[in-house]
């Protein structure tokens, strides 16, 4: 990248030109980039490739997801567990399980992180994190 003189600055501003100020943006969303294929790679040298496979989602899998699926119910499924099974492992009723995955409850933080583990997910997979 070349040097980036500002056109003026000030205690509170730096004034650039647009060209410099899209060159930083651009270095910006590129050091991004490689900051994530850096932690795949080595997520993947941790824990090896079918470890790593086993938590990536299909196609298909998103879409359904995109689809407004619930979460636990598109996880359960790709783990080939039943619903008695995966509440079973979380240590819930079924009928409770059901209505999370039919989204007439939320579930609680502590249901949710015993779904998750029963999963083998982080609890942010199944939930949104703003």
């Amino acid at each position: 990248m070349r040097l980036i003189k500002p056109l003026a600055r000030n205690d509170k501003t730096v004034t650039l030109r647009r060209r410099d100020y899209e060159a930083l943006l651009d270095a910006l969303e590129d050091a991004h980039d490689k900051a994530v294929f850096d932690a795949f790679d080595a997520r993947i040298a941790k824990d090896g490739w079918d470890a790593v496979k086993a938590n990536m989602l299909t196609g298909a899998e998103m879409d359904r997801l995109l689809a407004g699926e619930n979460r636990v119910r598109v996880w359960r499924t790709k783990r080939g567990l039943t619903a008695r099974a995966l509440a079973k492992a979380a240590k819930l009723s079924p009928s409770y399980l059901a209505d999370i995955e039919a989204g007439r409850r939320k579930g609680t933080a502590a249901t949710l992180a015993r779904i998750a583990a029963a999963l083998t997910v982080d609890l942010e997979t199944l939930v949104d994190v703003d």
